[in-house]
């Protein structure tokens, strides 16, 4: 707002009249000096005080309270060269704010309301601080000290402030149920189990490989990040045959994460629960490509006799999520996502979405992928997308670093429980975080190549942030894709300082110490993050000894940092082939309300 909505803008032409010549709705300033500051004041009344001197009335020309001033009849003022319709000038005063108890969700706007052109300024209190409701704050926001010696020295000084408080109770931005996240449960080149992945971040180690098996003689690349275990023989046998390796993953994550939640083994009638009312969305780009190759080999080599039945449904890159739901027996729904390496950030995404809007209560969501295959690897090196090196040297994978030069290729599944938040209280569980929001966006600029500008990773960062009701000031941390070659690395990193501005955000990027896990890769990041706002640390990037000076990004490196406590709001990004652009927003719960 620029003025009031029945005060017409006034050009300003300042000329200089006699006090004696000041009729009401000049538009005037006492001094030369006030005139070059932008304070004026609308005439309101005109009277005699004395035969030499006359009392003027005046009121900001934006609304405020009248004064009087006493000017000599040949007496100087400045003019801005048109009259005010009086009458549309609002007489307002602003409370002094002394008494008044602020919390966060309050509302404030301050205007000053002696200069015509001004703009209404509205701040918004986050954390015990006001910050600007329109663009980042460089000082870290405006003091609760500080709004009440605005509103107490507001009428005297020509501006107008109003305190809004927070509603009793805020509107949630998508409308539906609060969704938390309540197990975890992961598969990963570390090690089988959440514990193995959390330790391995917090103590720098990685779990890339040289693949010794003869079938990738010959390759121009013969390292990955592969699963240190044989997922087969942690499953019954006869079930075990009839899943792909990337299902095989998902159904260990996909019990661990159901353990940890509090669930009874078995799957959902051994837990008392509806199995309707329960559902599964997982990631997957190709779930298991060797299948396919695999069956083709044996067409070949046998004939038509020679290829399993189990090869087409074990090929499809749906396998996962419907193998979830028959070992925890889920009726709800068994959906995947394919959106390339965004997919495992997207599927938890829908599930979120799901059991906003009541069509689950429970769901089990992230990714599963295993295409560590020669055809694949092949095809990466043939893009020159895979990085080079002796994993015994340190990760081959350099996130963020001077010397990236491609992503590891690597497997495994990431598994988050979700629920409603009164579905998780009324049963006692134990919260981890809740699942606030998420956000997509799409490049259109390339089959392959990311939009150097980042413009699209920030609209998704933005829809993510703007979805889970927060602000860019809540932001804690950033779990970043940062896949470590040389033009996806420098697009995030565009992207996410366009999004933080000039804040300094802890950020940290995983695939140094995994690997990219393809279609899995959000869900185990998820798992990480979420992890993060549970222990309140951050952990540690590996792989980049040199930040490259083009990587304007507060980048946790050489050891586990802690959690900011002035924030709330964790974000996990995923960025796939194609422009699919996917970011899951998390928020720290358990903080004791204002």
């Amino acid at each position: 707002m620029t003025h009031c909505p029945e005060t017409p803008e006034v050009p300003i032409r300042p000329y200089t009249v006699s006090a004696a010549e000041v009729v009401p709705g000049d538009l005037l300033a006492l001094s030369p000096e006030d005139a070059a500051e932008n304070r004026w004041y609308v005439v309101t009344h005109t009277q005699p005080a004395s035969p030499e001197v006359i009392l003027v009335a005046l009121r900001p020309p934006l609304g405020g309270v009248d004064h009087e001033e006493e000017l000599r009849r040949e007496q100087r003022v400045s003019v801005a060269g048109r009259r005010l319709d009086v009458s549309a000038v609002p007489l307002v005063s602003s409370p002094a704010l002394d008494d008044v108890a602020f919390h966060d969700g309050d509302r404030l706007t301050r205007l000053r309301a002696v200069d015509p052109g001004a703009r209404q300024a509205t701040y918004v209190r986050r954390w015990g601080a006001w910050h600007r409701d329109t663009e980042p704050d460089s000082d870290g926001g405006v003091t609760d000290a500080d709004v009440r010696r605005w509103a107490a020295g507001a009428d005297r000084e020509g501006d107008v402030v109003r305190h809004e408080p927070r509603p009793a109770r805020e509107a949630q931005a998508a409308g539906g149920r609060r969704v938390v996240v309540t197990g975890l449960g992961a598969v990963t080149p570390l090690g089988v189990g959440t514990g193995e992945l959390w330790h391995g971040l917090l103590e720098g180690r990685h779990g890339i490989r040289e693949l010794a098996d003869e079938e990738f003689d010959g390759l121009p690349v013969r390292i990955a990040g592969t699963v240190p275990v044989d997922p087969a023989g942690l499953l019954p046998r006869q079930a075990a045959r009839r899943m792909n390796r990337a299902a095989q993953f998902a159904v260990l994550a996909a019990r661990e994460a159901w353990a940890d939640a509090g669930y009874q083994d078995g799957g959902t009638r051994e837990s008392g629960l509806d199995p309707e009312r329960v559902g599964v969305s997982l990631g997957a780009i190709l779930g298991d490509a060797s299948v396919l190759v695999g069956g083709d080999r044996k067409l070949r080599e046998k004939g038509p006799r020679g290829v399993s039945p189990l090869t087409t449904p074990m090929t499809v890159p749906s396998q996962a999520a419907s193998q979830v739901s028959l070992d925890l027996h889920i009726t709800g729904e068994a959906r995947t996502v394919t959106s390339a390496c965004a997919s495992g950030t997207e599927a938890i995404g829908q599930a979120v979405d799901r059991i906003r809007y009541g069509r689950v209560d429970v769901a089990l969501a992230g990714g599963a992928e295993a295409v560590v295959t020669p055809a694949i690897m092949a095809s990466f090196a043939a893009m020159r997308a895979l990085a080079e090196g002796d994993p015994s040297a340190g990760t081959p994978s350099h996130p963020f670093a001077k010397d990236r030069d491609g992503f590891v290729n690597a497997e495994g599944a990431g598994i988050l429980v979700l629920e409603s938040e009164e579905h998780a209280r009324a049963r006692g569980a134990r919260i981890y975080c809740e699942a606030a929001g998420w956000g997509l966006s799409a490049d259109a600029h390339h089959v392959a190549a990311p939009d150097p500008s980042g413009d699209g990773i920030a609209l998704a960062l933005r829809r993510a942030v703007r979805d889970a009701g927060a602000r860019i000031e809540d932001v804690v941390h950033v779990n970043a894709h940062a896949t470590a070659t040389v033009d996806g690395d420098l697009a995030e990193a565009r992207g996410v300082r366009g999004v933080l501005g000039r804040r300094e955000v802890p950020v940290t990027a995983l695939k140094g110490h995994l690997g990219h896990l393809q279609g899995a890769a959000g869900g185990v990041e998820a798992v990480a993050a979420v992890l993060t706002l549970h222990h309140g640390v951050v952990p540690p990037t590996v792989g980049c000894a040199e930040l490259d000076d083009a990587v304007d990004l507060d980048l946790v490196r050489g050891g586990p940092r802690t959690l900011p406590g002035a924030g709330d709001l964790v974000l996990s990004n995923s960025f796939g082939f194609g422009g699919h652009n996917a970011v899951l927003a998390l928020r720290r719960v358990g903080r004791p309300a204002e």
